[in-house]
């Protein structure tokens, strides 16, 4: 573990509890179920409570990091060192924040060139990305271990999750978790929190199908668009105007539903377009600023599909979105007529 190196978080967690500690730690990556690994991992390492006096919590959209300087330099109540968090440092990225404190960077830059041996601060960066360019981050990144949380890569989600289920001794079918992935949208901490409800089904040495994870795992509204997609683009006329129908019996608006729908064919067709240039999962994802695992569920959608088939699909959603709120049609009569002229197209 050494400060100004960056570290994958299953060495970082064994170095969390194994290694002399170091004065400060930059905690950076999405993905909200490896933060919260890193934050159990310190508390376990400090044997303290979150109302233990030789712990602190501060939110820096909230607190001034004025408090935090001052809560490092005290010294610890009985015991070597006091650990401290520090959540949402905003100023370590290019998000732009209103009524927030300002905050003496240069107070914090001089705090970290010589740190308290006598504090262990961890600062949780949610989000991918810091900027760069400040000076704060350049400043922080050298004066820190730095610890990715990231999210994972397909394989090692589903690997992890994998191992979690036989670990728990859940049986589960191939389709049953690929639909689990899928309704979790391939997020780690998403998949962690659903994963409770197939324990406890599991717990009589119930076996999980697809069904199961149908009734057990929420299904969001761009879920259920994404399958009112696959409907339209297969020509499945019925099991589309259902599923619009049982979205507008859930309170969902037509504008929105179209909104969504119309977002999915642009990314079918952006995916459609790289696709005949040759451009791989990867790069498509980096193309279009997207996580992989959608454009992966995107190019099983657009194969066999012409390009300009999705871009006349495009401009027909287009043009029904304006008819509907320039007030000449109705909207949901316009978009029935849309599924029942596509639907006829197919056959």
């Amino acid at each position: 573990m050494k400060v100004g190196e960056t570290m994958d978080l299953q060495n970082a967690l064994k170095a969390i509890r194994t290694d002399t500690l170091k004065p400060i730690y930059l905690v950076v990556g999405s993905e909200t179920f490896l933060q919260d690994q890193v934050r159990e991992a310190f508390l376990t390492r400090f044997s303290v409570s979150k109302d233990d006096l030789n712990f602190a919590a501060f939110d820096l959209e909230k607190d001034s990091i004025d408090l935090v300087i001052q809560e490092a330099q005290s010294l610890p109540f009985f015991g070597d060192q006091r650990l401290i968090f520090v959540d949402r440092p905003f100023f370590l990225t290019a998000e732009k924040k209103n009524n927030v404190p300002e905050h003496d960077l240069e107070d914090f830059i001089r705090y970290i060139q010589s740190p308290e041996p006598t504090a262990v601060m961890v600062l949780f960066v949610l989000a991918d990305k810091m900027d760069e360019r400040k000076k704060i981050t350049k400043q922080l990144k050298k004066a820190a271990v730095s610890i990715d949380a990231s999210p994972m890569k397909e394989n090692d989600v589903r690997q992890y999750l994998q191992h979690t289920l036989t670990n728990d001794g859940i049986e589960m079918t191939r389709e049953a978790f690929d639909l689990f992935l899928r309704l979790t949208d391939l997020q780690l901490s998403k998949a962690m929190q659903e994963i409770q409800k197939l324990r406890l089904y599991a717990g009589n040495g119930n076996k999980i199908t697809k069904e199961i994870v149908q009734e057990l795992i929420p299904k969001t509204l761009e879920h259920n668009v994404f399958e009112l997609t696959s409907d339209v683009l297969q020509g499945n006329v019925s099991e589309a105007l259902r599923l619009y129908d049982d979205l507008l019996l859930q309170g969902e608006e037509t504008i929105k539903i179209n909104a969504i729908l119309i977002s999915q064919v642009r990314l079918l067709l952006q995916t459609s377009i790289l696709m005949k240039v040759g451009y791989q999962q990867a790069n498509i994802a980096q193309t279009i600023g997207i996580h992989p695992y959608r454009v992966k569920l995107a190019m099983q959608q657009a194969r066999g599909l012409a390009t300009e088939a999705l871009a006349a699909l495009y401009d027909e959603l287009i043009e029904n979105d304006y008819k509907v709120k320039s007030g000449q049609m109705d909207k949901e009569f316009l978009f029935q007529l849309f599924v029942l002229r596509h639907g006829k197209r197919k056959r």
